[in-house]
Formats: structure tokens, sequence, C-alpha cells
């Protein structure tokens, strides 16, 4: 059972039923405090209008009354004394023996707001009973003061029952009212999103079915929106599913055809090889083209098989010192004081950052094997250099050559997958590849310049580890 309401609670529903009965009763309470003080002074001008009936009754008689009419008056209006003020003449109209002295004084005449809450909650916080004067103006103007004494207990509980009864009247409207508007906000409201939550839980199961698409409906502006939002996400995620899973058939129809087409054209490759033995000077001459061109389609199928294959894990990002990172590439690339091509570095010894060592190694050697290549095409001496620093926020690494610079053709799709080949006979894979493994970082490899000057590849890889972590 408390399971079940805690449960509830903790709804859309169930908070908000608890907070309009909380504003309810807050403006229950605010209305309260007035009221009673109000109550109070009503309490005390009937006895003051009681008194001075009383006292008329007295002096129309000249005073000839007898001392049993003058209790029974005084009892009805449930005063001790009454004192009248008339042509500036004080005069003590009726008057009985007190209990007590009299302790406190309330002058209506001149009370204020603040002043009648405040003398009600003090009357309500004192509980003993106390013989009070009470002050006032005399009704249709029949004298310029009236002054009563009475006891402070009657009034008191009658305080306390009219209190009640605002309390009761006061729950009984925050029940209703929190009912009503709990109903009202659960039809407008949260039924909507209930129903917003359902589909997107039916989407979730089959989001490929596009039957279960959420259809807009309902007249509260900001869920028509959402459910608008939430229609166009599902609308895209379902077709990028459905390409997702064409392209997925397409790749293992590619790899199948890639795999056979291998095997026959390295069995052609090994007839060729034969046929460049030839007597024949024509076919002699005509062989190694046919080598040539049999080895580059050998190589894109291979690259091709690769590229599906390929399932980057994702990088274990350890601290490495990237100068001897970067020393250790150029030694596998094979540079020698004999090759046209020089590289130069500029990093830092001291420069150690956060990267993935394997991943990080194979991007550096590609874009310093393209620059070789490229500088290579020429037939002309060139120069690789290699820079890095950092900033605030990231490490950065320059890779830039003297070469050619790179066809317009090239720049438009550089790290597109079998698009951005840079050299004849290229798949663009390399790149492809590269960009990826920089993206597995939170990083960025793009490129900075390519003219007749050369070519330069700019590599940002972000010091802040986990992008929820603060800056």
């Amino acid at each position: 059972m408390q399971g079940r309401r805690g449960r509830f609670l903790n709804t859309l529903s169930g908070r908000f039923l608890l907070l309009t009965v909380a504003f309810v009763m807050l403006a229950e309470v605010l209305i309260f405090f007035p009221s009673i003080a109000r109550f109070r002074a009503d309490y005390l001008l009937l006895r003051l209008e009681k008194a001075q009936i009383a006292s008329l009754a007295l002096l129309a008689t000249d005073g000839m009354i007898m001392p049993e009419l003058e209790a029974e008056l005084l009892k009805n209006a449930e005063v001790f004394n009454v004192v009248l003020r008339r042509d500036d003449i004080r005069q003590l109209v009726l008057s009985s023996p007190m209990p007590q002295p009299v302790e406190l004084t309330y002058d209506l005449r001149m009370a204020g707001p603040m002043q009648l809450i405040n003398d009600a909650v003090g009357v309500l916080a004192d509980p003993a009973n106390h013989v009070i004067r009470v002050i006032g103006h005399p009704v249709q103007d029949a004298g310029q003061l009236i002054e009563i004494t009475m006891e402070s207990e009657p009034l008191r509980r009658a305080m306390l029952a009219y209190g009640l009864r605002i309390l009761a009247l006061s729950a009984l409207i925050s029940a209703v009212t929190a009912v009503l508007l709990f109903l009202a906000v659960r039809k407008l409201m949260v039924l909507p999103i209930r129903r917003v939550v359902r589909h997107m839980q039916a989407y979730a199961e089959a989001p490929e079915d596009a039957r279960r698409v959420i259809e807009p409906m309902g007249n509260v502006e900001e869920l028509l929106v959402a459910q608008e939002a939430l229609q166009s996400m599902q609308t895209q995620l379902t077709g990028a599913l459905r390409q997702r899973e064409r392209l997925a058939q397409l790749g293992s129809a590619v790899a199948k055809i890639s795999h056979d087409l291998r095997n026959i054209l390295t069995t052609a490759q090994l007839f060729a090889d034969r046929i460049e033995g030839s007597a024949d000077p024509v076919v002699a001459r005509s062989a190694p083209k046919l080598v040539n061109s049999i080895s580059r389609a050998v190589s894109l199928c291979e690259a091709t098989l690769a590229f599906g294959k390929a399932e980057e894990p994702p990088p274990t990002l350890k601290r490495l010192a990237l100068k001897a990172l970067v020393d250790d590439v150029i030694e596998g690339e094979g540079f020698t004081d004999a090759s046209p091509v020089t590289c130069l570095v500029d990093i830092p010894t001291t420069l150690a950052i956060h990267a993935d060592r394997e991943q990080l190694h194979r991007v550096l050697a590609n874009l310093i094997r393209n620059a070789r290549q490229a500088i290579e095409a020429t037939n002309q001496p060139g120069t690789i250099e290699v820079s890095a620093g950092e900033d605030e926020q990231d490490w950065w690494i320059r890779v830039g050559d003297t070469g050619p610079g790179l066809p317009a053709r090239a720049r438009d799709h550089l790290f597109t997958a079998f698009q951005g080949g840079t050299r004849k006979g290229g798949t663009g894979l390399g790149l492809a590849i590269a960009s990826e493994l920089v993206r597995g970082h939170g990083g960025k490899l793009e490129l900075a310049r390519s003219d007749d000057a050369g070519t330069e590849f700019l590599i940002r890889l972000p010091k802040q580890r986990d992008p929820s972590e603060p800056h």
C-alpha cells in the first residue's frame, strides 16, 4: 500500500495534486487571519451596539430603573460597565462589579487592518481570561464615544469556533479544487503525455515499422509541437534504418563480389606474369600495362574488403610523448638521407597528449605517406613538416608538405570512402579511416590548406576527456 502511494506521489499527477492542495491551503491561510480579525472586530462592535441600546433604555427612564433590570441589560450585552461621552461629558451609564481590574484596552476608532490582525492573533494566543476595555463610536452618532468593559474568554471561544469553521471550509474548498484541477490536468496533460510515452515505447520495439510513427493530435499547443517534433524524428530515423539495412545488404553483396573478383584477378595476374615473358614484342610491351591494371584491381578489392570488415574499437586513451610517436612513424616509413623527400619534425620533447597510440600512429602514417607519394609523383625533391602544440582546449598536430596540392575534385570528397582518392589508382579509404579514428578521439581532421605551395592537414584532439565534465 505504501509502495503504491509512493509511486503515485512520484507521478506528475500525484505531485500536481499535492502542489494544488498546498497552494490552495496557503491561499486560505492568507485569507484566514484577515477573516478572523474581521470577525473579532464585528463581535466587539456588536457588544458596543448592545451596550448602547441598554444605556439608551436607562437614559429614557431618567435613571429610574430597578437594579435587577440594570443587571439584566448588562448581562444581555455581555458587558460589565457602559460609559457614554456626550457633549464632552463622560457618563457611567451602566455598571456592575468586575471580577478583576482591566488589563487590556482596544480602541476600534483608529485601528487599521494590521492592528486588527495583530490584536486577533494576540487573543487567540492567550488562553487566560482577562477583563478588557473596548472603545468605539456610538451608532447613529449618538455621542462622541462609547466605552465598555467585558471578559475576553467569550470572545476567544467565539473566534476559535469561527476559525474552525473557516479551516473546515478551507479544507473542503482545497479538496474540491484539487480534485477538479487534478482531473483537468490529467485530461489535458497527463493522458496526452502518457499517449506520447506509449507511442515512444511501441516505436522503440520496432523502429523500422512506419505504422508506429506517432500522429500528432490534441489541443495543447506545446504538446502538439512536441508530438510534431517526435514524428519528424521518428520518420527520419525510420528512413535512416531502412537505408542502413539496404546499405548493409549492398555492402554484403559488394564484399562477396570483391572476394570473388579478387580470386579471378589473382588467377589473371598469374597468367599475365607468364605473358610478360613472351617472345612476341607487342605482347611483351603490353604485358606490364596489363599487370599494373590487374594489380590495381586486386588492391581495390582488398581495400574494399578491409574497409567493410573494419570495426574499430573505442580508443584507449593514455598519456604518451608525441615526438617519440612521430619519430617512430617516420622511421617506419623508411625515410633516409638519400631520399629526395625530407621529413622535418618541430615538436617539443616535453609535449605529452592523451590518445590511443596505435590509432594515432595509423593516422600520422597515412598523412605522412600520402605527402611523400604526392611529392615523389612530381619527380622533384620536397619537404614534409610535422609540428604540434597545444592551447587551452586542444592539442593540435600539423602535417604539411611542399607537394603540388590537391586537385579540386579530391577536396570536395576528401574524407569520403571511395571518392576522396588523391592519386591515380587510390581508393580514398586512407583519409576516410584516418578521419574516423580522429573522430573516435572526439577530435577533428581537416584540410588546413592546399595550393601550389603544398598541402597541410590539421588534427585537433580535445583535452577534455568527457564532454559532460565542466570546462
